[in-house]
């Protein structure tokens, strides 16, 4: 597959339009230069905008690697373009995208599963506040954690501890992002797995616990700014916590039809119990990011990530 990829134009597709452009520049640009780096000699960086289309005919692109975070490249619009043009493309597909990048479609499918979650309660634009707080505050109380339903990199997230700060946070939110996600607090470790392959072959690398310094918890400031953040590898959590989050992690991942690479974030409260949070279906490859520290862990080169995910661009789940 690899060798077949090195005698073909590829094209990989970053920036975008999204809260999480700048994040996509800074990982395209690293994978751009790891193919580079592997002899790939054909490559081109390509900022996506609405010519997309168009740009990728001029450019003779042969195979697409997808490296946008957010919409419209992480939740299947542009998996779907490149279906129709009969382009390869990395990473998980049209409805793995979709799931993945909508909190409401991924709650109900870990549901489905029996994979734990934290309480929560989905707020759409329309609805009334005052109705939404009442419903908070009947199935969740607080303090309690506010997220825009289709946004990534903790854009927009915040944490509430009483009820003026759920309703400013709610309204706020609602106006930037439509609907909105209220989840239950959990007291415990932040930890998030990433996943490589696809299908059978689809394996775990080993999971990483999130400390962060000098903020409430691991907002945009703090994922994309050294220093704010210690990376714990692997997870400082029980044996068989670790287990089992993996177990779930790949669960849901082969349930959706995951292909490539993922990562899947989760809390382990006091107990050791693990609730899954969401899956990332394209996480980012910046110098900060978790995916390449935790395949570091296991001798995976960052170079070497980025060949699972090329090769993605000719597997099936």
């Amino acid at each position: 597959m690899l060798e077949e990829a090195k005698g073909k134009r590829i094209g990989v597709l970053y920036g975008g339009w999204s809260s999480e452009r700048e994040v996509s520049l800074r990982s395209g640009k690293n994978v751009y230069d790891a193919l580079l780096r592997l002899g790939y000699k054909d490559v081109v960086l390509i900022d996506v905008k609405r010519s997309l289309a168009e740009d990728i005919k001029r450019e003779g692109i042969e195979i697409a690697l997808i490296m946008l975070h957010g919409s419209p490249g992480e939740d299947g619009t542009i998996q779907g373009m490149l279906e129709v043009l009969g382009i390869p493309y990395t990473g998980s597909g049209v409805v793995a995208s979709a799931i993945g990048i909508d909190k409401f479609t991924t709650k109900h499918v870990l549901k489905s599963l029996d994979i734990p979650v934290p309480e929560s309660v989905f707020v759409y634009k329309g609805d009334e506040i005052d109705d939404a707080i009442r419903r908070v505050e009947d199935n969740i109380g607080y303090p309690a954690i506010v997220k825009p339903r289709k946004e990534g990199s903790s854009v927009g997230v915040e944490i509430v501890w009483d009820r003026d700060s759920l309703r400013k946070v709610v309204k706020k939110d609602l106006e930037n992002y439509g609907d909105v996600l209220v989840e239950k607090y959990i007291d415990g470790k932040s930890v998030t797995v990433g996943i490589l392959g696809t299908g059978k072959n689809a394996f775990c690398v080993p999971s990483l616990e999130l400390r962060v310094r000098g903020r409430e918890f691991y907002d945009y400031v703090a994922k994309y700014t050294e220093g704010y953040t210690e990376f714990i590898i692997p997870a400082e959590i029980p044996r068989e916590s670790e287990e089992q989050l993996k177990e779930y992690a790949l669960l849901f991942y082969r349930t959706i039809g995951g292909r490539g690479f993922s990562r899947v974030d989760a809390v382990v409260d006091k107990e050791g119990r693990v609730y899954v949070l969401e899956i990332n279906t394209i996480p980012g490859m910046t110098n900060l990011s978790d995916l390449p520290k935790e395949a570091e862990k296991m001798g995976i080169s960052y170079e070497e990530v980025v060949e699972y995910i090329l090769k993605s661009a000719f597997e099936e789940p």
